[in-house]
């Protein structure tokens, strides 16, 4: 991936932020962390009995003793406090970890839901929904697998070091000349790994962005030919998210190699300190192999702990996405409330590319309650006027305001619905009640019956309560379309804009759709993307784009009688659908 393409992704929070917002999610559940840190404490404390009573077993077997029962009936009672200790300990780490978690997830919701619509393209939708998917994954799994086990294999790896230090502070030695290889194979991975699962989860961003548009555009894409390209591209961006992978694993081969040594280098030392003090009569044999027995004992703590460090790093560069988009900057919309719904567009310019201007010096006035069809060839800069007045964009030059607001401060009275409608899963009703959660079951059917969905809405398998969306109901697409109107109706803004939202609706339920978002613009300020010039004829006033100039504005009659570019664009339209009659 380009300088560029990194520079257009949602924020990727530092190391430093992202500490700081796991310090402030754990600030409100100290009182949990340290009770579930004590549990695992008294638990580990009990569990270091286990090697001294097999020590004293040795001594006690070595010197012709038999009285065994209690040193047996000690090691039953610690393993079982050792085994519950652990479980509620265990448990307790995970729920403080799952509430973190679900309070981060809820903030990144909030967030992402608020971003700027022309961020959230800028950066690409791979990029949102891989941190919506894939990073939320990997810290999930972290916080109920890795973060309990890390914290129980800490505590053991210091309180088991301190004993054999009690025990017989020679025995430390050897252990000690394992520490330097542990420590420099820690520094070294983890430098190393941040950086390379950072790569990686751009990567699979990328990956996800390129088959997001290869596959949602391949009508497109097939229709220009342009199927080899997009297999090209789609190979380049999953060989790069490959090869990162394949890195990772050769890292996290060397990392385990590294830990091997350590442990090799660390038990020969104490086995050949036991021999030598029990052969100097420095220690008993119990005592050198509870000494030895520490030492194997850290081998599952410490290998835990760090092998961990792998998916801890991997969890740390997803965290840090996910702080990141928590952390971008949103500008809570002013509640200004617009009394007089007056669109004014004035010398209004717009490019998304710097030097290749969409729009130029566009100048256009939507009187209150006027219904205004957009039309022009593709390209022409329809759809980008449209977002420009609904807010999503900002225009690079000009201004657009609203009853002489500026569009910024009264950007909630204006509603936009384009053919992209999406079906939310649950009851129908429900879906409807996200736009407006206080309507009432009368205020849904007469926003249904409105747009002429009631019937067909009534006769669904549970009617009103019928579940929808993904694993429920399918409706078609026209139906999907008089929800999303539905939706309009019932938050009731003063404008509203359609960009094209009958398009998809096929020639048989055109005609309804067109009358069903007549009915749903009755009494607003509304402009119409028009996808079918029969919308642009039954508009109060048509405004005709060409290469990103208002060229013609009129109403239907005047345009046609004019012979101009319009009356050019109806003549073809009106000839085509005569021509399709007739053939």
């Amino acid at each position: 991936m380009t300088g560029s393409d990194e520079e257009r992704l949602l924020t990727i929070a530092t190391t430093a932020r992202t500490r700081a917002a796991l310090a402030g999610l754990l600030r409100p559940r100290r009182l949990a962390a340290t009770i579930a840190l004590l549990v695992l404490v008294a638990g580990t404390v009990v569990g270091l009995a286990t090697a001294p009573l097999l020590g004293h077993i040795v001594d006690t077997v070595a010197g012709g003793g038999k009285n065994l029962v209690w040193p047996v009936v000690a090691l039953i009672l610690v393993a079982i406090v050792q085994g519950v200790s652990a479980s509620i300990g265990t448990g307790r780490v995970a729920r403080v970890g799952e509430a973190m978690l679900a309070d981060l997830r809820e903030r990144f919701v909030e967030r992402a839901l608020h971003l700027p619509l022309d961020r959230v393209e800028r950066a690409g939708a791979g990029d949102l929904t891989s941190r919506v998917t894939r990073d939320v994954q990997v810290v999930s799994d972290a916080v109920r697998t890795a973060a309990p086990v890390l914290a129980r294999s800490m505590l053991t790896i210091v309180l088991t070091i301190g004993a054999i230090a009690v025990l017989d502070w020679r025995f430390l030695l050897p252990v000690l000349l394992a520490l330097p290889i542990h420590l420099h194979t820690v520094r070294w991975y983890g430098g190393t790994a941040v950086r390379l699962y950072a790569k990686q989860r751009v990567a699979v961003g990328a990956q996800q962005q390129q088959l997001l548009e290869s596959i949602g555009g391949a009508a497109t894409v097939r229709a220009f030919g342009l199927a080899d390209t997009h297999v090209e591209r789609v190979r380049k961006r999953s060989a790069t998210a490959v090869d990162l992978a394949l890195q990772g694993i050769g890292l996290l081969t060397r990392f385990y190699g590294r830990l091997n040594l350590a442990e090799f280098i660390g038990l020969a030392g104490v086995l050949a300190t036991g021999f030598w003090l029990v052969g100097t009569g420095g220690a008993t044999l119990g005592t050198a192999t509870a000494a030895a027995l520490y030492f194997h004992s850290l081998f599952n703590p410490l290998n835990a702990a760090l092998a961990l460090a792998d998916d801890a790093q991997a969890a740390t560069a997803s965290l840090s996405r996910l702080v990141g988009v928590v952390d971008e900057p949103v500008e809570k919309p002013a509640d200004r409330v617009v009394v007089d719904p007056t669109v004014e567009v004035a010398g209004v310019g717009h490019a998304y590319v710097d030097g290749h201007p969409v729009l130029r010096d566009v100048d256009l006035e939507l009187a209150p309650g006027e219904r205004v069809a957009l039309v022009g060839a593709s390209g022409a800069g329809k759809t980008t006027l449209a977002k420009l007045i609904a807010g999503v964009h900002r225009p690079t030059t000009g201004a657009i305001t609203l009853g002489g607001v500026p569009l910024a401060e009264a950007a909630r009275s204006v509603a936009l619905i384009t053919q992209e409608v999406h079906v939310f899963a649950g009851p129908l009703t429900e879906d409807l009640r996200l736009a407006r959660a206080s309507a009432s079951d009368q205020d849904v059917r007469a926003a249904l019956a409105t747009v002429g969905a009631l019937d067909w809405a009534l006769a669904l398998p549970d009617g009103l309560d019928t579940v929808v969306g993904d694993g429920g109901h399918r409706l078609t697409v026209a139906q999907a379309q008089q929800l999303a109107l539905a939706r309009l109706v019932l938050v009731d803004p003063p404008v509203a804009i359609l960009d094209e939202a009958t398009a998809d609706a096929g020639s048989a339920g055109a005609r309804e759709l067109e009358a069903a978002a007549a009915r749903a613009l009755d009494g607003r300020t509304g402009l119409l993307v028009a996808h079918r010039l029969t919308q642009a004829a039954a508009a109060d006033r048509v405004v005709v784009l060409e290469q990103g100039r208002v060229v013609e504005s009129g109403t239907h009659a005047d345009l046609v009688a004019a012979g101009g570019r319009y009356a050019a664009l109806w003549s073809a339209w009106t000839g085509t659908r005569a021509e399709s009659r007739t053939g």
